[in-house]
């Protein structure tokens, strides 16, 4: 009787796990459909008119690489209904490869059509590297812009470590390996080579400056300490061309590129994936972790003010 209990058992643990198992291929399943599905989506533009037209494009909030975005930017590139491009940036900034992406972008549409830059509250760092993108800048006159730089950052916790009395270990093939380090003290040659790092990609930035500013490079230079200016100042320092908004952009495509007054402008709208399914499916801290705005900015960045 024992033997034919533990066989019963033993046959329920067995069904239990069989099942458990087919519930976690079912919800991969269920996953990969929805992901799948999403992204199948997601690439496609919104235009909500046709014909000829103007296509506004907003750049908002912290500027890190976007392939739906970039992908929008490609099918403009592509569609000869679109006359012209206005771009409006309202960002601090982000990573360097993203503001890089994105100049790239925008500077093959321009090759075909005239592309307008309109500045809102704040378009500094990569977010001044967007708006280099276009033909002509506007802003208003309390606009942020400037903040010509590169940084990258780190911490150090030795100190807090010591008095834990916790003594950090790392093995690694390299001095130079993983460094800045937060867990190991940042030595002269570690500091060189951040700065040699820095100073690389903050001479890329200088040269996209001068070359469609049309300044040289060292008036650049003078320029690119870090500062911000108002719009104002950017007019008269050369960074951008006219104090305005819409209006003086729209004006700007009709007297000096010969695009209708009578075009509409037509905002693009991005078929981003919906994720509340996925985000369901992963909260709580994790999930919020892995979707923090704080990780994305790895890197360098030039951004203005980061958090």
């Amino acid at each position: 009787m024992a033997l034919d209990a533990d066989i019963l058992l033993d046959r329920r643990r067995l069904k239990k796990s069989i099942f458990r198992w087919r519930v976690l291929a079912a919800v991969a399943v269920v996953i990969a459909i929805v992901v799948a599905f999403a992204r199948s989506g997601a690439d496609d533009v919104v235009w909500g008119d046709t014909g000829l037209r103007i296509v506004e494009v907003n750049i908002e909030g912290v500027i890190t690489e976007d392939p739906y975005l970039l992908d929008a930017l490609e099918q403009i590139e592509e569609d000869s209904d679109v006359a012209a491009l206005i771009v409006h940036i309202n960002s601090p900034g982000g990573t360097m490869v993203g503001g890089e992406a994105l100049f790239e972008s925008l500077r093959r549409i321009g090759e075909t059509r005239p592309v307008v830059a309109e500045m809102g509250t704040v378009a500094a760092s990569g977010g001044y590297m967007t708006a280099i993108a276009a033909d002509h800048i506007v802003a208003h006159r309390g606009t942020v812009t400037g903040s010509i730089g590169v940084i990258f950052q780190s911490m150090n916790f030795n100190g807090t470590l010591e008095k834990l009395g916790v003594e950090p270990l790392t093995v690694k093939s390299g001095p130079l390996k993983a460094v800045p380090n937060p867990f190991e003290p940042t030595d002269d040659a570690a500091r060189t080579a951040m700065e040699s790092l820095i100073s690389d990609m903050f001479g890329v930035f200088v040269d996209m400056v001068a070359e469609r500013r049309e300044m040289d490079v060292d008036t650049v230079r003078q320029l690119a300490d870090g500062r911000v200016y108002t719009g104002q100042q950017a007019v008269a320092n050369g960074l951008i061309d006219e104090i305005g908004g819409r209006r003086e952009a729209l004006r700007w495509l009709q007297d000096e590129r010969g695009v209708s007054s009578d075009m509409v402008v037509v905002p693009l709208e991005i078929d981003y994936p919906d994720d509340s399914l996925m985000a369901a499916l992963f909260e709580g801290n994790i999930g919020k972790m892995l979707s923090s705005e704080g990780l994305k900015l790895d890197g360098l960045l030039t951004v203005w003010q980061p958090e």
